[in-house]
């Protein structure tokens, strides 16, 4: 049958995302390493505040992938081929709108970053023109959000992919083209940005082309229709607020508790958190597979397969993040000795380095529950349910702090448990759900 969740086709959406997700941190090390060659710290500066700035307002509408992929995934294992084409529609007119939205208050966009975090007036300057030029392409950046999640409901991950590198490999040509090349320096980094993101729209677009194709999507009643419209609404503001209190609870484990224990726990911190990203990149891939996988069977009302694509997707989870756990007890030293050569430092590292060696496997159940819920477009349990794992995460930092940086780490994990506990008590509610939507 063409539409048996099977190992391969697991791995068939899923590794074409963690090959992507390889190449990101790429971009960064380039354009650093080109304005870098200048030998002074203003243009490196500038690239980090202006891309960190830009990075803040985009990653709001993350949320604009993961509604898209549940909904896109349901309208296809529905057979409604019309509304997954409006759909499509609904998600570039929304990244188009937002940003022009940005290209409007990009004044407001930088002096609200500039009043959070001051800089030197050169390094402001040059980060002032780094966005100025950056922002004409937010409109195809938010765009490609909902082009992506788009795409992974489909299946289409190795589309994805080929985006991804695109993107990337353009970038990283053009910056050092224009940057390093024709002396550009940090303007000609942000217009090889610029270009690299229009040109990855205009390479997702053409991945959706066949979507243009269905007769019958295009009418304004079908891509306006108001009881469609709240529904996305309802879900997208309800993940949005479910990955604000996620940003949140990461932000403040650094930015605010490891920094009350001094400079080089903060410092320790910050590298054993690289580990975890290392964990999320990976997950990635089998998360979105649950999209695709769960949505589709519970956009058919299929109660049995939405069990089945997350028992699937879930057993090459936990591999993943066991095979993680014993290559961070093993490989772990040597990586903290790569990301920093000081001693003091290393030996805090090392001292809490079990605790990145138990997060993959006590946060497994809530990064594929991620995947399960939003695939489902059960968006107002991910909300609830992360709003009570927030207030148990911040409730063991005030108990479990004073015992240092041990009690903290503790208290992160007590997050990544009660994510996916909770998620997990709301998992039969969901198979009931997809039983009704037969």
């Amino acid at each position: 049958m063409a539409d048996t969740i099977t190992h391969a086709r697991v791995l068939k959406i899923s590794v074409p995302i963690v090959i992507s997700n390889a190449t990101v941190p790429l971009m960064g090390i380039v354009d650093t390493g080109v304005v870098g060659q200048s030998a002074q710290a203003a243009p490196i500066a500038a690239v980090a505040a202006g891309a960190i700035t830009l990075s803040a307002v985009y990653w709001i509408f993350g949320f604009l992938r993961m509604g898209t992929a549940g909904l896109a995934a349901q309208a296809t294992g529905a057979g409604d081929r019309v509304e997954v084409g409006a759909l499509l529609m609904r998600v570039l007119l929304i990244g188009f709108g937002a940003g022009v939205v940005m290209i409007a208050t990009q004044w407001a966009i930088m002096a609200g970053a500039f009043a959070i975090s001051p800089a030197e007036p050169e390094v402001e300057a040059l980060a002032r023109s780094y966005i100025g030029i950056r922002v004409w392409s937010a409109p195809a950046a938010i765009a490609l959000y909902g082009i992506t999640g788009w795409l992974v409901a489909q299946e289409r991950t190795d589309q994805v992919m080929v985006l991804q590198i695109w993107m990337n490999g353009a970038n990283i040509a053009l910056s050092y083209g224009l940057g390093y090349m024709l002396d550009f320096g940090v303007p000609g980094v942000a217009w090889a940005t610029f270009m690299a993101e229009w040109s990855g729209l205009a390479l997702g677009l053409w991945f959706c082309r066949g979507a243009f194709r269905v007769p019958g999507w295009a009418t304004p009643a079908r891509i306006f229709d108001r009881a469609r419209l709240i529904n996305m609404a309802s879900v997208n503001s309800d993940i949005m607020i479910r990955s604000v209190l996620l940003q949140i609870a990461f932000t403040s484990f650094i930015l605010v508790h490891s920094a009350q224990l001094g400079t080089v726990p903060l410092a320790a911190n910050q590298i054993l958190l690289q580990f975890l990203f290392v964990t999320s990149y990976a997950m990635d891939g089998f998360a979105f597979a649950a999209e695709a996988l769960v949505g589709k069977a519970f956009g058919a009302g299929n109660p049995a397969r939405v069990r089945r694509a997350t028992l699937m997707t879930s057993f090459w989870g936990v591999i993943t993040v066991t095979l993680l756990a014993v290559i961070f007890a093993i490989m772990g030293p040597w990586g903290i000795e790569v990301l920093t050569k000081s001693p003091e430092v290393q030996a805090e590292a090392r001292r809490y380095l079990p605790w990145v060696i138990a997060g993959p496997l006590i946060g497994c159940a809530s990064w594929m529950f991620d995947g399960v819920f939003i695939g489902a477009t059960r968006s107002r349990d991910m909300r609830n349910m992360m709003v009570l794992s927030f207030l148990l995460y911040f409730a063991a930092v005030y108990v479990l702090l004073p015992y240092g940086n041990h009690g903290l780490w503790a208290a992160l994990m007590i997050f990544f448990g009660a994510r996916g506990i909770t998620l997990g008590l709301r998992y039969p509610a969901l198979e009931r759900a997809a039983g009704r939507a037969a």
